[in-house]
């Protein structure tokens, strides 16, 4: 996770939302987009923590997994098809966040950032506009559930 005192995945939305509304809007920096991208990963894992600990509480499962990976697969085997599109979506941002990146027209107008991976990522403002708004789904939907 992104901090260690930050403690619900609303918080965590509503910095990305700043980062992808107010603060690229200004600095136009790859370095922004990435923030933005572990804000939701982390908004993603503790929406899943929550979701898996209110199981622990209503005894449906014995513990919470240890890993964000072990996590994020029995979230997704306890959903199943329900939460398929939001689960490529994360596994996308954590591919984006995990790889190495070039920054295309920073300062300008179409800044994007392409992960160098063996096919190319290109990530533009557009793509995180799309992507903050299915996390914003997912939350909404994971504490639907709860």
């Amino acid at each position: 996770m992104y901090e260690i005192n930050v403690d619900s995945p609303q918080e965590e939305l509503k910095r990305a939302d700043h980062l992808v509304y107010v603060s690229l809007k200004y600095t136009r920096t790859c370095d922004i987009m990435k923030n933005a991208i572990k804000r939701m990963i982390a908004s993603y894992e503790l929406s899943m923590i929550a979701y898996l600990e209110s199981l622990r509480k209503n005894k449906k499962i014995a513990d919470v997994p240890g890993t964000a990976k072990e996590r994020s697969i029995l979230v997704k085997n306890l959903l199943g098809n329900a939460a398929k599109k939001y689960f490529a979506l994360y596994n996308l941002l954590k591919k984006i966040d995990k790889a190495e990146y070039t920054a295309s027209e920073e300062f300008r107008k179409n800044v994007a950032l392409t992960t160098k991976t063996s096919k190319p990522l290109i990530v533009k403002v557009d793509d995180l506009y799309e992507y903050l708004d299915k996390t914003k789904e997912f939350v909404k939907f994971i504490y639907d559930k709860i």
